[in-house]
């Protein structure tokens, strides 16, 4: 992969507001990319100084082995969930 493909990731991880959220698709579609399987991918290897909490599963859940820590940086930024869901309908950031 290329760096250009990760810098857009990057960038559009980086530019998601506090108290919002993006779907792994939304990521892709954004950067450009067919695959939100690609941004899991790139997000696995490179976030640890980005907002990576703020992107989550489609269905507004987070991976399992991230769930508590997700959803409690979210928690701190007024994103709320509700049995471990994320309302992606009142929380997602339109650009």
């Amino acid at each position: 992969m290329d760096e250009e493909t990760f810098e857009r990731v990057r960038a559009v991880v980086a530019s998601i507001p506090p108290g919002r959220v993006l779907s792994y698709g939304d990521v892709a579609e954004l950067a450009g990319l067919r695959s939100p399987r690609l941004v899991g991918r790139i997000m696995s290897e490179d976030t640890a100084d980005l907002p990576w909490h703020r992107v989550l599963r489609s269905n507004g859940t987070a991976a399992e082995h991230l769930r508590h820590r997700q959803l409690e940086l979210l928690r701190a930024e007024g994103v709320l969930a509700q049995d471990g869901r994320v309302s992606m309908r009142r929380y997602r950031w339109s650009t």
